[in-house]
């Protein structure tokens, strides 16, 4: 038998390491050549590792989590033939531009946390309440406010924890004689109205972060520590927008639904060319801002794994039901692991929703290199004078966080207010 190393090839995106974020197998298994072997991550894709020959897994370099070094052995494998031989079979890397998400790890068992130890009490009378003390009423309302329970056998600590909950020892029933103590306290609080607790106790568990949560952390601290944040939020009237959102899709057709983002977006688009410096890039290294004159826009989308963004390229050229599609489509290629490397990345401006838990206001997170990121938030329906008349109209926030380093305050306002007056009129998002 052979006993075969394998190391981790250059994947060719320039990289030195790789993280390991699955394995597909363990020690002792036996594998066929290009079956499933590890996941790893770069910084642009998680790619699949395949066993380039057939063997019995005899040794695993690395626990999920781990950065492995690109030519560091990865496994070793006992397979026929020379012993020592070296696999000549190179792992491709993943069609262009594929990314494969790995599945979710298993969540550690918790271990049950033991019940804490009673001492034994020495029983004896009950202590006369202390003058103007009173007791609570119990479920059946038989004791009054303020009688004493002495006719109730119970140790002092008993009578402590009733007192606490506000329980009338009274309604408790012993299990065996005369005497409460705490099973039957607990027995009670389990099985009479009012007095069941909230929830159970759940033991204390350690949740590793690694894959695409560990790359969230590390870009989230990283725009944080770079960047100096400020953020800007102003109240808009939606009305005028939904009522023409209404009527678009009450006529669509076979044309994706349309949201609010569509409609957002195109008036994002129509107000930035008056203000170049938010749909740019800050290399602050090299001290140079670029300013780009296409605006691919980036939506921050949840999905099972973290947070992605996928970006809609040339959303200046799109119309709204073109963008409605774009933004379906990319959304679900997200949240199904099936977003192509080049819609993960190229963003110059990004866009992040919350949708009806956008909450009153936000304050998003700068993806960097990037100097701006716009979040809307939830619409709500409020009365406001409008003519010397109460009306009821649907207003929405709009927050937007800059690099406070290359944009200022006055620009970063005015953009909102441009936004603003298209938005409240919604007829200009369609003239020029």
């Amino acid at each position: 038998m052979a006993r075969i190393s394998f190391k981790l090839p250059d994947i060719g995106e320039g990289i030195a390491e790789a993280e390991i974020v699955a394995w597909h197998v363990k020690v002792g298994d036996r594998i066929e050549e290009d079956d499933p072997l590890a996941d790893m991550m770069t910084d642009k894709a998680t790619v699949e590792m395949t066993s380039p020959v057939s063997g019995v897994v005899v040794e695993l370099n690395g626990a999920v989590g781990d950065q492995v070094a690109i030519g560091s052995v990865l496994a070793v494998f006992e397979a026929e033939g020379e012993a020592d031989a070296e696999p000549t079979v190179q792992v491709a890397p993943p069609e262009a531009g594929q990314v494969a998400l790995p599945d979710p790890l298993p969540q550690p068992v918790a271990e049950p946390i033991p019940e804490p130890f009673i001492p034994s009490v020495v029983e004896g009378p009950s202590p006369t309440p202390a003058p103007g003390a009173s007791t609570s009423l119990g479920t059946n309302g038989s004791e009054k406010a303020g009688a004493p329970d002495r006719k109730v056998l119970a140790s002092p600590a008993v009578r402590d924890r009733a007192r606490a909950l506000g329980v009338n020892l009274a309604d408790v029933k012993p299990a065996q004689g005369d005497r409460v103590r705490h099973a039957d306290l607990d027995a009670f609080l389990s099985y009479s109205d009012g007095y069941r607790p909230a929830g159970a106790a759940r033991a204390d568990e350690q949740i590793r972060v690694i894959g695409l949560r560990r790359r969230i952390a590390e870009n989230m601290a990283a725009s944080k520590r770079h960047i100096p944040h400020f953020t800007y939020v102003d109240e808009i009237d939606v009305t005028k927008l939904e009522a023409l959102r209404e009527d678009l899709n009450a006529t669509r057709g076979d044309k994706p639904k349309l949201t609010m983002l569509p409609l957002l977006i195109v008036a994002i688009v129509r107000a930035l060319p008056d203000f170049p410096m938010l749909n740019a890039r800050y290399d602050d290294e090299a001290g140079v801002v670029t300013r780009f004159g296409a605006i691919h826009l980036g939506l921050a989308t949840q999905t099972d794994t973290g947070l992605m963004v996928p970006v809609i390229r040339d959303a200046q050229s799109r119309n709204i039901w073109q963008l409605a599609g774009e933004i379906r489509r990319l959304a679900e290629a997200a949240r199904t692991g099936k977003a192509r490397i080049e819609e993960l990345s190229g963003s110059t401006l990004t866009l992040t929703s919350l949708g009806p838990l956008g909450g009153i206001a936000t304050t998003p997170v700068i993806n960097r290199p990037e100097v701006a990121i716009i979040g809307p938030n939830k619409i709500v329906e409020r009365p406001v004078f409008r003519d010397g008349q109460v009306v009821a109209a649907k207003l929405m926030n709009l927050s937007i966080s800059c690099d406070h380093r290359v944009v200022d305050g006055w620009d970063a306002a005015s953009f909102v207010q441009a936004v603003k007056r298209l938005v409240e009129t919604p007829a200009l998002l369609f003239v020029d």
